[in-house]
């Protein structure tokens, strides 16, 4: 057999071979609707269908065949509403563009009235869930003026705190992983 091309092989000879990583972009949005339901009667497969359907609508049959090959929903929360959209990074503007025209949300013959709003575009899903951690808590203190009722303001200064806690243990166990190695 012959040898490998010398571009092909890693810093460790040819057992560890490059392999071209999958640029993906992760899209993070937020369904609002007015209607309760709209949010409850969410599934991913009607979401993804109806991303893809809006694509087409849109940006035609190139927009849906480019943005078909790799979009996927990711993540789905029926009750707040937040969406994680994957797709590939080439194509994540086709897909970002066509959100605003999905205006309603149909399923079990139902329509609801809707519409998506993108509150962070990331490389990974890791830097989404960051980013969605701090919109939570600039959500929360946005909640925590508006109170009316003290014990609203209770809960919601609890749901502060437990979040801060909760980020301070998690870059405690960062530090402590990084000193492991």
């Amino acid at each position: 057999l012959p040898d490998p091309p010398s571009a092909l092989l890693g810093p460790r000879g040819p057992a560890s071979v490059y392999l071209p990583l999958a640029c993906r972009r992760y899209l993070l949005c937020e369904l609002v609707s007015d209607d309760p339901r709209c949010r409850l009667s969410l599934d991913d497969r009607v979401l993804s269908s109806l991303v893809r359907d809006t694509i087409a609508r849109v940006h035609g049959t190139f927009g849906a065949a480019a943005c078909s090959i790799g979009f996927a929903v990711r993540y789905l929360n029926a009750y707040t509403g937040i969406v994680l959209l994957r797709c590939r990074k080439e194509f994540y503007q086709l897909v970002w563009s066509a959100l605003p025209f999905i205006t309603y949300l149909e399923n079990k013959g139902h329509r609801y009235p809707c519409f998506f709003n993108t509150l962070h575009v990331g490389g990974t899903i890791r830097t989404c869930q960051k980013f969605l951690i701090q919109y939570n808590r600039r959500q929360l203190l946005i909640l925590l003026q508006n109170c009316t009722d003290e014990g609203e303001r209770e809960a919601i200064q609890k749901s502060v705190t437990r979040s801060c806690l909760l980020e301070e243990e998690e870059e405690s166990g960062e530090e402590a992983a990084e000193a492991m190695e």
